[in-house]
């Protein structure tokens, strides 16, 4: 297990005033920790190296933005935290040490958060985001005014959090971490599991059993998808153990909570569940398991169906979620946060699975983590099967160090090593892949740009390119 970040057990309780600065605050999941903190009364102060949109917002939720990291910037303090890609070492972490104040890892300033409200966490490789923010939906049309916390921007919302100081809070449960491990919950969602974060866990076996372990202690139902092998075999291991509110959910019979009659189309998806239908805005048959989730996890709750089915209804998406950016010249540009195999492999069937509007669809994935890529590039030999043109450039290392002989080029193997007929590009600098996608992409094509680096910023890129006289 790699040794990042403060240790844990230090993070003071959030039940007075207390004076917080993050490290690393313009990451989705430390902005959106950060909002909370200050929706809570709490005042906040973080540094990042570069400004964005996200900082701006937080400056509008009252967080003390400094750009650029300095020691001063913990200078009276009652605990400093920080995204877990921040190194152990970071100069502001040391300051805050010598100074005698508290460090701790961001799994902990999340579970003080969470110790503030009845928390319902939302935990997998994949769909935690979305199934996070459905839930929330489903709790805001029963009128529980329930808070939220994300790592992604939700558009309803105008960012990725929000604390009401009313009685439930739907949280993201991020495993990179092993926040599961931390977290006190009244309710918890497992939608699948998948080979991730090894350079944490070491093992699959060891990823499996902290879910095992973590998901025992919740207070409330736990709610598992039974369609997922993964998630499948934490819940056999869970009744073993004798947990007694466990709901599992899926499309197959062995499912507690079935959805039967899907009906996929351009606009999102229909299921019937026991006797009653449910309208979802959102693509593919991943959507429709992480809404059968909320479904779950709020009938135990006692959410009446008239609100479950109102929130599903009303669920606007999350950015980067299949998240449309423009057309230009006939093409349409996606965005989409799928960085793993499956993730990759659910998104483009889940195009399809819309009725094939599209000439062409030509997927863009940029792969994230030197460490990652090592170990599961040919994983992804399947993953774009639904593509007709794939497209692969060069790794973002997102804080990882480059490891020799490890690049994007490894992805563009494997996929013609199992797939040598089909048509698969590796243009592994953005400027010739901008170029090369600009001249490429024709009417009624759908460009899906994928990936958890910046390649959220490559549909922009390309449509500037094409609008440029001469192109």
């Amino acid at each position: 297990m790699t040794a990042v970040g403060p240790a844990r057990g230090v993070m003071p309780t959030l039940d007075v005033p207390r004076r917080v600065h993050v490290v690393g605050v313009g990451g989705p999941g430390m902005s959106a920790l950060a909002t909370v903190l200050a929706d809570m009364g709490h005042r906040v102060s973080g540094s990042d190296l570069v400004e964005s949109p996200v900082l701006d917002r937080l400056r509008a939720a009252g967080v003390d933005v400094r750009i650029g990291h300095d020691a001063n910037h913990v200078r009276g303090c009652d605990v400093v935290t920080g995204s877990p890609a921040i190194p152990a070492g970071h100069l502001e972490y040391d300051a805050a040490r010598r100074a005698g104040v508290a460090v701790a890892t961001r799994a902990d300033a999340l579970a003080a958060v969470c110790e503030r409200a009845r928390s319902l966490g939302v935990a997998g490789t994949h769909g935690k985001s979305t199934t996070t923010a459905m839930l929330w939906s489903v709790l805001e049309a029963a009128g529980a005014r329930p808070s939220l916390l994300v790592g992604a921007h939700v558009p309803a919302l105008g960012g990725g959090a929000r604390w009401t100081g009313g009685e439930w809070l739907a949280v993201e449960v991020d495993e990179s971490d092993a926040s599961q491990e931390a977290l006190a919950l009244r309710g918890a969602v497992l939608t699948n599991l998948d080979l991730d974060h090894m350079d944490r866990y070491g093992s699959p076996a060891a990823l499996h059993e902290s879910f095992v372990a973590s998901l025992a202690t919740v207070r409330g139902p736990v709610v598992v998808c039974a369609d997922d092998p993964g998630a499948a075999a934490v819940a056999t291991r869970l009744r073993a153990l004798g947990a007694g509110d466990l709901v599992t959910y899926g499309t197959g019979p062995a499912a507690d909570v079935r959805a039967t009659a899907l009906r996929f189309d351009a606009d999102g998806l229909t299921m019937r569940v026991a006797d009653g239908e449910l309208r979802v805005r959102a693509q593919g048959l991943h959507n429709a398991r992480n809404a059968l989730a909320v479904v779950a996890l709020a009938g135990r709750l006692g959410v009446p169906h008239d609100a479950i089915r109102a929130g599903l209804a009303a669920f606007g998406g999350v950015a980067r979620r299949f998240e449309h950016r423009g057309t230009h010249g006939g093409c349409t540009f996606v965005d989409d946060y799928a960085h793993l195999p499956a993730e990759i492999a659910a998104t483009l069937a889940g195009v399809r699975s819309a009725g094939g509007a599209w000439r062409r669809v030509v997927a863009v994935f940029q792969p994230n983590r030197y460490h990652r890529m090592a170990t599961l590039s040919p994983e992804y030999r399947d993953a774009f099967v639904d593509a007709d043109v794939a497209v692969v450039t060069e790794i973002y290392a997102s804080g990882t160090a480059a490891i020799p002989g490890v690049s994007g080029a490894m992805v563009v193997e494997a996929l013609r090593a199992a797939h040598p007929r089909a048509r698969v590009e590796w243009i592994p600098e953005r400027g010739a892949l901008v170029e090369w996608l600009a001249r490429e992409l024709g009417d009624g094509d759908l460009c899906v740009s994928m990936g958890c680096g910046d390649v959220a910023d490559l549909p922009d890129e390309v449509m500037r390119r094409r609008a440029a006289p001469g192109t």
